[in-house]
């Protein structure tokens, strides 16, 4: 099996990469900066960018010869006000966390119906469910990739191509380190096991759909019974 990973060196992303090296895939992953992964190809550019999408996907494909996964992970956050926020903040927000999805979906898309089969998994967040205060454009970003998940499975389920998406909690990743003790704290308080995800507990509820073939349309909560 040929999986691509967006965001595939940090974090969810890198959880992700190894897991599947681990599983015998033929990896590949993107991102904006260089970092090894072991057994994993790497392309680089932005998500944002079609152009760079287009590129990085005809680079995989060339190395792979086709594509039977797209795992949409990259993503930004931004916390704060949003009377606060600037305009190149927010288009960044969903140029990357929508416009990415968008993007290498799009080419996805066309080279797994070429082919009869594919699927699509992208790592979206509760706060896309309820909205967060203080991240207004964050949480609408992933609502636009929950419902994008729900159209694209509609539209692509009569080729066998599946598309699901995990709402996440909170993860243990380097996106939360802005928090303090006390936040993680009370945070921790509103999470009925009393912890965040591990980015490799993300990974298995993606391997686990992807196993799942009579899944597709469906947005996961992995949130620890938060919500």
């Amino acid at each position: 099996m040929r999986i691509f990973i967006s965001g595939g060196t940090r974090g969810i992303g890198r959880a992700l990469a190894l897991r599947f090296v681990d599983l015998g895939f033929r990896v590949a992953f993107c991102a904006r900066n260089f970092a090894e992964i072991p057994g994993g190809f790497g392309v680089f550019g932005d998500v944002a960018n079609f152009a760079d999408c287009e590129r990085m996907f005809a680079t995989v494909l060339s190395e792979f010869g086709g594509l039977d996964i797209l795992v949409n992970n990259a993503a930004v956050a931004h916390v704060g006000y949003f009377a606060d926020m600037q305009p190149d903040e927010w288009r960044r927000l969903i140029d990357v966390n929508l416009g990415g999805v968008v993007n290498l979906s799009h080419l996805a898309a066309r080279q797994m119906l070429s082919q009869g089969a594919g699927q699509i998994v992208n790592i979206s967040s509760i706060w896309g469910q309820v909205g967060a205060s203080c991240e207004a454009v964050y949480s609408a970003t992933k609502g636009g990739v929950n419902a994008f998940t729900r159209a694209l499975a509609k539209e692509l389920g009569p080729a066998g191509i599946r598309v699901n998406a995990l709402a996440c909690g909170v993860v243990d990743t380097e996106m939360n380190d802005f928090l303090s003790d006390q936040e993680n704290l009370e945070l921790k308080a509103h999470i009925p096991l009393g912890r965040f995800a591990k980015p490799e507990e993300i990974a298995c509820a993606v391997e686990f759909l992807i196993k799942s073939e009579y899944i597709t349309g469906q947005i996961i909560t992995l949130d620890g019974g938060m919500i």
